[in-house]
């Protein structure tokens, strides 16, 4: 190649075809726009709601109301999915929603602890954050949290227990209204 007339190394191949230069540019650029066309496929896919039958912040039959009945006073159930706990109490079905009201922390139910009600002889709710501990009807008996667990509404829809986890409810203090009798 004669670099005198052509000093920048890009000459024109004989037959029209392209130099190393021009490919290697073409080929960063390229590589440069798929990776921004997938990071902003990501952010689309990340940013789009992810509701799903079955999944939190929607209405999920969790289980049949034969199964209901059939749950002894003072059993706690838990739905790890769905991010709530069925707690069976003297008058029917409470669904308590799993985070602690104090800092959000993860509240495990630990059947071995015991007692804070009159439902069953060991059982109860025990955040591992702060030791707020709580009954079977989410009610405070120890422990920073400045309220009782929140609650979701609770309906019997023909043979299904529904839960709507898109609505927790705060609540300052137990009342029969948050249980559904079974």
């Amino acid at each position: 190649m004669d670099t005198d007339r052509c000093p920048s190394g890009s000459c024109p191949v004989p037959g029209g075809g392209v130099t190393r230069r021009q490919f290697l540019s073409r080929a960063w650029w390229v590589a440069g726009g798929l990776l921004v066309a997938e990071v902003a496929g990501g952010l689309v896919v990340s940013l789009w709601p992810k509701a799903k039958a079955g999944a939190f912040v929607t209405k999920i039959s969790v289980m049949s109301l034969q199964e209901a009945r059939a749950m002894p006073v003072g059993t706690v159930a838990y739905f790890t999915e769905q991010r709530l706990y069925i707690s069976r109490v003297e008058s029917g079905l409470l669904a308590l929603y799993r985070k602690c009201p104090h800092l959000g922390c993860v509240v495990p139910w630990l059947p071995d602890d015991p007692t804070e009600d009159d439902l069953a002889q060991r059982g109860r709710f025990n955040c591992p954050c702060h030791s707020g501990i709580f009954d079977r009807y989410g009610l405070v008996h120890g422990g920073p949290p400045p309220r009782p667990m929140d609650v979701f509404p609770i309906t019997i829809e023909g043979d299904e227990v529904v839960v709507d986890t898109g609505n927790p409810i705060q609540r300052s203090r137990f009342d029969e209204s948050q249980v559904i009798e079974i």
